[in-house]
This record gives structure tokens, C-alpha cells and sequence, in this order.
């Protein structure tokens, strides 16, 4: 219940500084009322027990921390990309995305080349990017440009499709000494790319239904390049509730 309202008796009390007597009988009001209860659904009320503070507990503290990766993962990647020219004033807007991806099927044959090339469809579509990125049957996605590493010009990000599979590429391109220059990469099932401040956020479908990957690249200037900064697996849909008893948070491994 509310220790005072305005205009009660007791606010009364409690804003003229009332004497030694009157703060008896605020006291002794309190009690009473404490004493009787009160139904106020406006008054204070237990927020109940507070859960005890658990910190983190290290596991296997006798081994010694590695100083290397076990496997090469490529989080630095870039590279510069040949046979694409930078107009004068290295305008990235400049440079046809058509022909940053023409250089690409070019650069891996392997890739896009023949009849068992995974992305064989890919560089056969090639020829329907005659109107530019976005038209037709063209695999080139629109160009989107922002200044993602912070030099004050527009970078580039482009994605195209790997064909005859439902992934798309993702790449990010800068212009670093007159040269273009790739600084991120990556292919997956696309739910959704979005461009937020310097950074890059992919979100893919999960094989768990109800979660998403949610994958974030921001720019490094260290590495001068878009390092993965953020991987997680995030909730999309309604909760389901399982059939199995969950294993209890306070297990410990045997």
C-alpha cells in the first residue's frame, strides 16, 4: 500500500515538520495500517525472492591456452581485383558491377566454367546483363554504395546469384591506391541483407525452425578489411514446446 497520497492527513503530517508528537503518531498510524492490510492495488507490493548471482565458472583451467588457430578459417579477406580499372578521381561508382563479377567467373574457372562447375549457370546468364545489375535474367543483384570504411567515399557492396544452386555471393569492394579492391566475402541462403552504420548484417535460414543466423561484418581499419564481428542464432518464430523434459540448468558434466 502507499505510504502517503497528496492531500491525505498523513502527507499533511509529513510536510508541515511535525514535531517529536507528530512523528509518534505518524508511526503509530503506519502500524495500524500496516497491522489491517490494505487492497489498494496502487501500493507496494513483494517483488518476491531475487534469483542468488551465479558468475562465470572456468572449465579445465590446467590447460594450457592455445597461442595459434587450429584451422585456417580466412577471417582477413581481401584481394585486389584484376582486369577491373578504377575511373579517374576513384569514383567506386564508376566501375560497372557487371563487369567486377565478369572478372570474378574469370578468376575461378573452376568455379563457373563447364559442365559439373557448381556455379556453371551463373556465367552462362551472364548474357542477359546487357541492361545492367537487376534486369532480366541477369544473376547481378542491384549495387548498393555507403561508406563503410570510413575514408569519407562510397564503398561497394554487391551480391550476384550462384546458379543453379539458391545461394547468393556477397561481396564488398573498396578503392585503396587507384585499385579496386575486394574486403569481404561470403555465400549463403539469404533471408535478408541489410547495411546498418559501417557494418553488414546477413541474416540466413536455419536448419532449426524458429532461429535465423544473424551474421555481422564491420570494417577494421587494422586489417583493412570487413572482419565477422558478430555471429549468432536468433529466435524468429513461436516458441514450440518439446515433448522431452529439459536437462536442468544445474547439471554439471560428468
Amino acid at each position: 500500500m502507499p505510504l502517503s497520497r497528496p492531500g491525505s492527513p498523513l502527507a499533511s503530517l509529513l510536510g508541515g515538520r511535525p514535531g517529536r508528537a507528530a512523528r509518534r503518531a505518524v508511526v503509530v498510524a503506519l502500524l495500524l495500517a500496516t497491522a489491517a492490510g490494505c487492497g489498494d492495488a496502487g501500493g507496494l507490493e513483494g517483488a518476491g525472492s531475487t534469483p542468488t548471482a551465479v558468475g562465470p565458472a572456468r572449465l579445465w583451467p590446467e590447460q594450457t591456452p592455445a597461442s595459434s588457430p587450429a584451422f585456417e578459417i580466412g577471417e582477413v579477406n581481401t584481394e585486389v581485383v584484376k582486369g577491373v580499372k578504377v575511373p579517374a578521381g576513384d569514383d567506386i561508382r564508376g566501375v560497372d558491377p557487371v563487369g567486377v563479377v565478369r572478372a570474378e567467373i574469370a578468376a575461378n574457372p573452376g568455379d563457373y566454367d563447364g559442365g559439373k562447375a557448381p556455379y556453371r549457370d551463373t556465367a552462362g546468364r551472364m548474357t542477359g546483363c546487357g541492361k545492367g545489375p537487376g534486369h532480366g535474367r541477369c544473376p547481378v543483384l542491384k549495387p548498393y554504395y555507403r561508406d563503410l570504411t570510413g575514408d569519407g567515399r562510397d564503398d561497394l557492396t554487391l551480391g550476384f546469384r550462384l546458379l543453379p544452386g539458391k545461394t547468393t555471393a556477397v561481396r564488398v569492394y573498396t578503392v585503396e591506391k587507384h585499385r579496386l579492391v575486394q574486403v569481404m566475402s561470403w555465400e549463403d541462403a539469404l533471408s535478408g541483407v541489410e547495411l546498418a552504420g559501417r557494418s553488414l548484417v546477413i541474416r540466413s535460414p536455419s536448419e532449426v525452425a524458429g532461429y535465423e543466423y544473424r551474421l555481422q561484418w564491420t570494417w577494421d581499419r587494422d586489417q583493412r578489411a570487413m572482419l565477422l564481428t558478430h555471429d549468432e542464432m536468433l529466435r524468429t518464430g513461436p516458441r514450440k514446446h518439446s515433448r522431452h523434459p529439459s536437462v536442468s540448468p544445474s547439471a554439471s558434466a560428468g
